[in-house]
């Protein structure tokens, strides 16, 4: 039987690289990597805990996948842990990003990347 560990990584389609970092190094805080090689496309590699990483993969669009609703919990979406929702909060206030309260009533919101990906935060 096969037993599945963990998460090695996430991948995630941006269209601007830089624009995205703004996002998840510069608003979430997340350590960009040095540890991966370079690959012959533009992108970076986040260090999110415990080995486990997001790779924002740059293409021209992703305009062409359909978006499920407008609230994340909705729609396809990455989920990460963070010690402190009210931290979180604040700093997407700061940076005028959108949120929604997650409706199950756990303390978690989602919101979206600059590209539209949705990304839920849960306080544990």
């Amino acid at each position: 039987m096969i037993r599945i560990t963990r998460i090695n990584h996430v991948s995630l389609l941006v269209a601007d690289t830089r624009r995205a970092l703004g996002f998840y190094h510069d608003t979430l805080g997340l350590t960009i990597s040095t540890q991966r090689p370079e690959l012959d496309f533009p992108g970076a590699w986040l260090d999110v805990s415990d080995n486990q990483q997001i790779h924002l993969l740059q293409l021209a669009s992703d305009a062409g996948v359909p978006r499920a609703a407008e609230h994340g919990g909705r729609d396809r979406h990455l989920a990460m842990d963070v010690d402190n929702l009210e931290a979180v909060t604040h700093a997407l206030d700061e940076a005028g990003i959108d949120y929604t309260l997650s409706r199950s009533g756990r303390r978690a919101l989602f919101c979206r990347d600059p590209d539209g990906n949705a990304i839920e935060l849960v306080e544990v």
